[in-house]
């Protein structure tokens, strides 16, 4: 079969100066891209979506230990998936309002080496150097920035290939890959993950100090360049049963405004009885394209409790995903996106209630503060035949301050059960008319009520972050927003 040709706007090109000039094994296994598939058809496979899955097998590293074969299975099976899968377009329903056009028309390339040594880690608070931390940089796990003691016997925190462990990494491998959802993104990261990062959590477990995982973008082109570098971070949570711990998940690029695609995905497998607070902050460049994936699975009485805060990126998209596996399940969503400048902030949920007594709370709220600014939400709340005596609530709230600000919601409840307890509900507006005239009557001037009202509207979200620390650095992010420019 002839080779195929493809345009030249996403070769890879020469890989920046700034990485280590190591030259990469000539022999090494390859992924299925090319290998184990039939040669795909070309009016089946889209030809930008081929040469990118060419580009991201080219950056991976060669397997050096038999401890990598979980991260191989989820390599696979996503090769597997994203060949058959065309890019995006505003004619899919899922992507309707996400215009994904700016990622499609960059220059695009896989970062392909790990970061220098030399590169400083983003600054700590005092009380942030005290937790367990993660440090992972364009999708590698790097030691500096890390600081893994103190965590209890049987916790593990860490890279995959580091685990001593062979029934942890037999473990992990019983779950990876096992996710049955997903899109083109989520296929795009498990082929060009470089390496799992992973937390374990033994049964009966508790884990004191919340697990900060801290993602940087080190490798990015200037404001106004084609070049966009991609990383694929890849994070595997398995919480056994009776286990506890808090993740905080916090996504910085570097100063100004860079340019680079973030693409990471979230595993979770809950156990029974077991219980996970997550705190996800995302405050990338905001010349930024930011995807992220985070998928849930929670066994019988496990508790989930998310809480987000997302004000980076020029586009900003979180496919959330929660599967309810048993009785007597609770899961908890809470989430404000900001979009104060030409940006589009996306929240596309789904929730799925299989069994009895489960419940679920989701909270939504947006605030537009930019006439070329959007958000979206896509809820879906499913509760199937069997999920008796559910009690299931979701509300979105969003706030537009500008003329031509944008906001399109979709609250979704679908009941096949006929003993549940549900409901839903929408609200778009200005601030209100009454409430600035209050401020007025006690001689607070507009623009300082304006500010006021619009903060205490984004701290019913901010207030359920469970980490104080968390709090204090999310609050002075939305404080800098009000600012005038």
């Amino acid at each position: 079969m002839a080779a195929l040709a493809f345009p030249r706007h996403i070769r890879t090109p020469p890989k920046p100066s700034s990485f280590s000039n190591k030259p990469k094994a000539k022999a090494r296994t390859r992924i299925s891209v090319r290998s184990s598939l039939a040669p795909p058809q070309l009016g089946f496979s889209d030809p930008f979506v081929l040469e990118l899955a060419e580009a991201l097998e080219d950056s991976l590293p060669s397997p050096s230990s038999p401890k990598l074969s979980p991260l191989q299975r989820i390599r696979d099976a996503s090769s597997e998936t994203l060949l058959s899968t065309p890019w995006p377009s505003r004619k899919d329903e899922p992507f309707r309002f996400t215009d994904t056009s700016f990622i499609k028309n960059s220059t695009i390339y896989p970062v392909s080496r790990p970061p220098p040594q030399s590169l400083e880690a983003p600054p700590a608070s005092c009380e942030e150097t005290q937790l367990p931390q993660l440090a992972i940089v364009d999708g590698y796990i790097v030691d500096f920035g890390s600081n893994l003691s103190g965590l209890p016997d049987g916790v593990y925190v860490g890279s995959l290939s580091n685990a001593t462990s062979e029934s942890l990494v037999e473990r992990i491998g019983e779950f990876v890959s096992g996710f049955d959802w997903g899109d083109l993104f989520w296929s795009i990261n498990g082929v060009g993950a470089p390496d799992l990062a992973v937390i374990y959590v033994p049964a009966g477990c508790r884990v004191e100090n919340p697990v900060h995982l801290r993602y940087y973008s080190a490798e990015a082109s200037d404001e106004g360049s084609n070049r966009l570098p991609l990383s694929n971070p890849r994070v595997f949570v398995l919480v056994e049963k009776g286990g506890e711990v808090d993740i905080v998940e916090e996504f910085m690029g570097g100063d100004g405004n860079r340019c680079y695609w973030a693409n990471p995905v979230l595993e979770v497998v809950l156990g029974e009885g077991g219980k996970i607070r997550h705190s996800y902050v995302q405050n990338q460049s905001p010349c930024a394209a930011h995807i992220k994936w985070t998928s849930v699975q929670q066994e019988a009485e496990s508790t989930y409790q998310l809480v987000e805060v997302s004000s980076g990126g020029k586009l900003s998209r979180h496919n959330l995903h929660v599967q309810q596996l048993g009785p007597d399940t609770v899961t908890e969503l809470s989430t404000l996106h900001l979009a104060f400048n030409e940006q589009t902030q996306d929240l596309h949920s789904r929730l799925v209630l299989d069994y009895p007594r489960g419940s679920s709370r989701q909270l939504h709220k947006c605030i537009v503060a930019n006439s070329q600014g959007q958000a979206v939400f896509d809820g879906n709340v499913k509760v199937n035949r069997y999920a008796q005596q559910t009690d299931a609530g979701q509300l979105t709230r969003s706030l537009l301050l500008e003329p031509r600000a944008t906001v399109n919601v979709k609250p979704n409840l679908q009941i096949i059960a006929d003993d549940v307890k549900c409901s839903h509900g929408a609200a778009i507006s200005d601030l209100e008319e009454s409430q600035l005239f209050y401020f007025q009557a006690r001689g607070i001037d507009p623009k300082t009520a304006r500010k006021a009202l619009v903060f205490s509207f984004g701290a019913e979200v901010v207030s359920q972050l469970p980490n104080s620390f968390v709090q204090k650095k999310v609050e002075n992010q939305i404080r800098e927003l009000l600012v005038p420019r």
